[in-house]
């Protein structure tokens, strides 16, 4: 599939996003483990979340799914049957580690497959502890990476300490946490999202915590079946909010996103490239606060992107490389090696991307430096199959003269259905107009030059 992109008119619009993408994946596993009936509202009908939802269907756990967003999931107090066949994650990297740490803890064997892309991803990080606590894992593939064969036995608690900010594998080792025996403790290098955290706590199985970057689970406990709704995913926001912040006086109000502040950093970079934005927090009845975020575009600077912040940004540097190609002067980001390894070499293929279209970029071995404001222009850029680079790319087209073509762009499914639909709304006359600002300036924005 080829997506088409023309430059924007003036965007002032009103939208929402659908389901967070990482929210989605461990609400499912939890409420499978769970003691009753959890009803999950607001979730991600991708083809990731999608993987694991067959995932757990295959281990034994009823899923009824009466509209595309609402799950009904039949818990069975943790107890899991072995799968008839292999589980197939196809190119879902979350759903592939978080079972590696779900399976850790059954008696039977099960094998993990992935599609090309996934099958190219190292799995060493979450083999390691997994082994260390008493798991037998086989890897089929070279180097570290897909099929898995996970033989789980009497898992034994242990102390971590991860060698990268990952939340993937700080999920997988929670998982697995709850059958072993003991504590088990996961320390991180830096803070990263802490979704697992909460929804631990809100299915009242008990954990601790020790600063903002270590986390403990008690052994042998079951979660409490509860209802859950899952806020719209402010990664799937990150790309709408970037085009208007690019836009002088562009204008966007999203409603229903989470605002986790493990998930906001976005929202800060953009505040200090420029742009006014104001966050109104709504509802934090579920531990996973949501609200409403408004942006209104000026000229972006440029800025530095590197330490700590990075593990809360990894999904939303791709678009932020975008909007630094936009933006006067230097973007440099750093210390982002990670997107080496994810769906595709990102940093090589943001680099690729933005060279195409005009822009000036150095590529470093752990992120980019980036030149702007570039004259971007259209051209036909590849997805490299990973469905971030694509998006990101579809709103560069908003910003270059001429038509710019995203191939391959039904990647785009695997984390954000629907995006096209939004997409047309940015490059058409027929916006929902909101030009008066909605909530209070609860973010200063920047004082504009005469």
């Amino acid at each position: 599939m080829e997506l088409r992109v023309k430059r924007a008119p003036r965007i002032d619009i009103e939208i929402t996003v659908p389901g967070d993408k990482s929210i989605s994946h461990r609400a499912v596993i939890i409420a499978a483990l769970s003691n009753g009936v959890c009803t999950l509202h607001g979730f991600l009908p991708s083809e990731d979340c999608m993987h694991t939802v067959n995932a757990m269907r295959a281990l034994g756990i009823k899923i009824e799914q009466p509209e595309p967003a609402t799950l009904i999931v039949h818990g069975k107090r943790r107890l899991l049957t072995p799968p008839k066949k292999e589980i197939n994650c196809g190119n879902s990297g979350t759903t592939m580690r978080l079972l590696a740490g779900l399976l850790a803890g059954q008696t039977f064997e099960s094998r993990l497959v992935a599609n090309a892309g996934l099958s190219r991803r190292p799995m060493e990080r979450v083999i390691a502890p997994l082994s260390e606590m008493g798991a037998s894992i086989v890897v089929e593939g070279p180097e570290q990476t897909p099929p898995l064969r996970v033989r789980g036995g009497s898992l034994r608690g242990i102390h971590y300490r991860t060698p990268v900010a990952s939340a993937q594998l700080k999920g997988a080792l929670m998982l697995a946490g709850l059958f072993a025996k003991g504590k088990t403790t996961i320390d991180e290098p830096l803070p990263t999202r802490n979704h697992m955290e909460l929804m631990f706590n809100y299915f009242l199985v008990r954990t601790a915590a020790e600063g903002d970057s270590s986390v403990s689970v008690f052994g042998d406990q079951v979660p409490e079946s509860r209802d859950f709704s899952i806020p719209g995913d402010i990664s799937s926001a990150a790309f709408w909010l970037v085009a208007a912040a690019a836009q002088r006086r562009g204008h966007l109000l999203i409603r229903d996103v989470g605002l986790n502040d493990t998930r906001t950093a976005l929202l800060g970079v953009l505040l200090r490239m420029g742009a006014q934005v104001r966050e109104a927090i709504e509802d934090v009845d579920q531990l996973e606060p949501r609200g409403v975020v408004e942006v209104t575009g000026f000229p972006l600077r440029g800025t530095v992107i590197q330490g700590k912040e990075v593990p809360q940004l990894i999904d939303e540097l791709p678009i932020l490389a975008v909007a630094g190609a936009l933006a006067n002067g230097k973007t440099i980001i750093r210390h982002a090696q990670e997107l080496r390894v994810k769906e595709t070499d990102r940093i090589a293929a943001i680099a690729h991307n933005l060279r195409t279209m005009g822009a000036e970029v150095a590529e470093m071995n752990d992120g980019l430096e980036i030149h702007g404001p570039a004259s971007l222009h259209g051209a036909r850029v590849p997805s490299f199959g990973d469905h971030r680079i694509a998006m990101a790319f579809a709103v560069a087209g908003l910003f270059a003269d001429g038509e710019t073509v995203i191939q391959d762009a039904e990647c785009i499914r695997e984390s954000y259905p629907g995006f096209e639909i939004v997409l047309e709304q940015f490059t058409n006359q027929k916006m929902m107009q909101i030009s008066t600002p909605v909530i209070g300036s609860l973010t200063p924005g920047p004082v504009e030059e005469a």
